[in-house]
C-alpha cells in the first residue's frame, strides 16, 4: 500500500498525519538554514520526529496499542536529552542516576524494536548480539574476550554521548541523507517518474531489446534519486514489464532486466541509496569527489547489462517499442523538465556556487516543490496539486523515518565495536586468515557483504562490514575510498544473488515468472555487479576521474571491453569453447590492470 491509503479516513486523523509530515520536513530542511545545533539537540529531535512513522503509521490492532508506548516513552526519551543536553555533555558519557540509567534503557530498545518494525529481525538481532557481547563479553575466554565494562559508563557512551546512537552515522541521517531523501520524494511526487521513462523510451526504445533498454535508462535515471532497488523495481517495472511482455520478451528476461538495472540505482550518483553520505563521513572524503570516483564504475555497470541484453538479442526477437508507442517530443521534452530544473539546481548549487551538498538539495527541493504547481500539460489543477503536496510530504516522512532506524540501529552496534575493541579483533582475524594477502582479504570480505547483505539493508550491511573489514583492506595498501566502494558494492550482491534477492522476487512476482529462473537471468545480466568491484582494485585509475581524467578513461575502456567479452561469452548464442575462450580473455582484459 501506498502511504496515502494508509491515512485514516477522518478529516481530523488525516489532517493529523499530514501535519506531522510537515512538522518532519520543515525540522529536516530547517536544521541546514538555522546554523549552528547543538548535536546533543537536533539527533534527539531527529529520533523524536521520526518515532510515529515507524509505530503508528499504518499500524492497526495490538501493533497500534504497544506502538503508542513506545511513541511516547521513546519521544519523552529522546525530548529529554535534548532539553537537557548541556547538563549530560558535563557528565562525558556517564549516568549519574537509576533515572538516567531508565532513559538509556528505553533509548535503546525503542531504537532496536524500530528497526525490527521498519526492517524486519535481522539487523535488530546483531544489535542486540552486540550489546549483550558488551554486557558479558568479559566471560568469553581468549582474544575474543574483553576487560568488563561499567554499566553507567557503556550506557552513557551510547545514549547520552556521542559514541552511540548520537554518533557520526546519525548525524548523517540527520544532516545530509533526510534532506536528499525529501528531494527525491518532491521529484517522485510530481512528473519526474513521467520524465524519466519517456526520455528513456526516446533515447532508446526503437533499438533492438528497445523495451529492454528503456528499463536499464528508466532505472538508472530513476534509482539517482530513489536510492531503493526495490521501491525501483515496484515503479519502473511497473510500466517496463508489461511493455517487454507486450513485445514477446521471455518472462525471466524481462524480470531479470528490470531486477538488475533497478538494482544499479544504489550505486549510482547522487544518492547511492543514503550510501554516499555515509561514506563522506567514515572516509572523511568530499562528497562531490566520491560521486566523482562512483559515476564511472555505475556506468560500467549498466554498460554491461546493455551489452547483456544486446547478447539475448542473438537468442530471442527482441523487438523495440513500435513508433506509434513512442512518446511525442513536446512530451520528451516537458516531461524531462520537472527533473532536469531540480538536477540543475542542484549541480550548479554544489559546484558553481561551491554550497555545500545539503544546501544545494534545499534550493532544489525548492524548485521541485514550485514544479509540482503543474502538470505535463502545463496547467494547474489545485486538487491535483494538493495531492502531489500530500503525497511528497508522507513519502518523506516514510522513507526519512526507515532509513533512521536502520542507520540508529547500526549505530549501536558500531558503538559497541568501538567500545569494546572488537572491531580491531575482527581486523586481526581478517588479516591473519588471509595470511596478510589483499586478495585473499578481499574475497573474505565479498563473502561476508554477501551475507550480512542476504538479511539488512544495504546502507546498514555496508557500514557494519566496513567497519570490521575497511581497516584490514587500507593496511593491506587500499585507499580508504577505494575500500569503501568495494565494500559498498558487494553489499549490493544479495538484491540479485540467490537463495535472498530482494529485487529478483519482486521483478518475478510481479510478472508471475519463477524466481529462480529469473536469478539466473540477472545474475548473468549483472555480471557487472561481481567483477566492476574488484575491476576497482585492479584498475584503481577508474575512480581518478577528477586528478587523472585520461588514466580514469583509459582504464574505464579496459574494463568496458572486458565486461562486453564476459557478457558475450556467459550469455551469447556461440558454440561453448568460443564463450568459454571469451570469457578468459573477458577476465584477462578486465584485471589488466594488475600486470601492467
Amino acid at each position: 500500500m501506498g502511504p496515502e491509503q494508509d491515512l485514516p479516513r477522518s478529516p481530523l486523523g488525516r489532517g493529523l498525519w499530514i501535519g506531522a509530515a510537515a512538522l518532519l520536513v520543515i525540522y529536516h530542511i530547517g536544521l541546514i538554514f538555522w546554523g549552528l545545533v547543538p548535536n546533543l539537540v537536533s539527533r534527539p529531535l531527529h529520533l523524536a520526529v521520526v518515532l510515529p512513522w515507524i509505530f503508528l503509521f499504518g499500524a492497526r490492532g495490538l501493533s497500534l496499542v504497544t506502538g503508542a508506548v513506545l511513541t511516547g516513552f521513546g519521544m519523552a526519551a529522546a525530548l529529554w536529552v535534548a532539553l537537557n543536553h548541556d547538563m549530560l555533555g558535563d557528565q562525558y558519557g556517564f549516568l549519574e542516576s537509576p533515572f538516567q540509567i531508565g532513559v538509556a534503557v528505553v533509548l535503546l530498545a525503542t531504537v532496536i524494536e524500530a528497526a525490527r518494525r521498519a526492517i524486519g529481525w535481522p539487523l535488530p538481532i546483531v544489535a542486540v548480539t552486540a550489546l549483550a557481547y558488551a554486557v558479558w563479553g568479559q566471560h568469553i575466554p581468549g582474544e575474543f574476550g574483553h576487560a568488563g565494562l561499567p554499566m553507567a559508563s557503556f550506557l552513557g557512551t551510547m545514549t547520552i554521548a556521542e559514541g552511540g546512537i548520537w554518533g557520526s552515522l546519525t548525524a548523517v541521517s540527520v544532516g545530509v541523507v533526510s534532506i536528499f531523501v525529501i528531494f527525491g520524494a518532491v521529484l517522485n511526487a510530481g512528473e519526474a517518474g513521467q520524465g524519466f521513462m519517456n526520455v528513456a523510451a526516446a533515447a532508446a526504445g526503437r533499438l533492438t531489446g528497445g523495451a529492454a533498454k528503456v528499463s536499464v535508462i528508466s532505472s538508472a535515471l530513476f534509482g539517482s534519486i530513489s536510492g531503493s532497488a526495490s521501491a525501483n523495481v515496484a515503479s519502473t517495472g511497473a510500466i517496463t514489464l508489461p511493455a517487454m511482455t507486450r513485445l514477446g520478451y521471455p518472462k525471466r528476461l524481462a524480470a531479470g532486466v528490470e531486477a538488475v538495472a533497478s538494482s544499479g540505482g544504489q550505486i549510482m550518483p547522487p544518492l547511492m541509496g543514503a550510501g554516499a553520505f555515509v561514506m563522506v563521513e567514515l572516509t572523511g572524503t568530499p562528497y562531490t569527489q566520491i560521486m566523482a570516483a562512483a559515476i564511472l564504475p555505475a556506468i560500467l555497470y549498466f554498460w554491461a547489462v546493455w551489452v547483456g541484453i544486446n547478447a539475448y538479442a542473438s537468442r530471442y526477437p527482441l523487438r523495440g517499442i513500435e513508433a506509434g508507442d513512442q512518446p511525442a517530443r513536446r512530451d520528451v521534452v516537458i516531461t524531462s523538465l520537472f527533473f532536469l530544473v531540480p538536477f540543475t539546481v542542484l549541480m550548479l548549487g554544489m559546484f558553481a556556487a561551491g554550497y555545500t551538498p545539503q544546501y544545494a538539495a534545499c534550493l532544489a527541493i525548492l524548485a521541485g516543490a514550485v514544479l509540482l504547481l503543474t502538470n505535463a500539460r502545463l496547467g494547474f489543477d489545485a486538487a491535483e496539486t494538493r495531492r502531489r503536496l500530500v503525497l511528497a510530504l508522507l513519502a518523506s516522512a516514510r522513507q526519512v523515518s526507515m532509513i533512521a532506524a536502520i542507520i540508529l540501529c547500526a549505530s549501536i552496534v558500531i558503538g559497541v565495536l568501538g567500545v569494546t575493541g572488537l572491531g580491531v579483533k575482527i581486523t586481526s582475524l581478517i588479516l591473519s586468515g588471509s595470511g596478510g594477502l589483499l586478495w585473499p582479504s578481499l574475497l573474505l570480505t565479498a563473502l561476508a557483504c554477501l551475507v550480512l547483505g542476504m538479511e539488512v539493508p544495504t546502507t546498514a550491511a555496508y557500514v557494519i562490514c566496513v567497519s570490521v573489514a575497511g581497516p584490514a583492506l587500507t593496511q593491506l595498501g587500499l585507499e580508504p575510498l577505494q575500500a569503501h566502494l568495494f565494500v559498498f558494492w558487494f553489499a549490493l550482491l544479495s538484491t540479485i544473488t540467490p537463495p535472498v534477492c530482494g529485487a529478483v522476487f519482486i521483478a518475478a512476482g510481479m510478472i508471475g515468472e519463477s524466481w529462480v529462473k529469473v536469478a539466473l537471468t540477472a545474475m548473468a545480466l549483472g555480471v557487472g555487479l561481481y567483477i566492476i568491484p574488484l575491476g576497482m582494485i585492479a584498475n584503481p585509475h577508474v575512480l581518478e576521474l577528477t586528478s587523472h581524467p585520461a588514466l580514469a578513461l583509459f582504464a574505464f575502456a579496459r574494463l568496458a571491453l572486458g565486461l562486453a567479452l564476459l557478457s558475450h561469452g556467459l550469455i551469447g548464442r556461440r558454440p561453448w569453447p568460443v564463450r568459454v575462450g571469451l570469457i578468459i580473455c573477458g577476465m584477462i582484459v578486465a584485471f589488466l590492470g594488475l600486470w601492467i
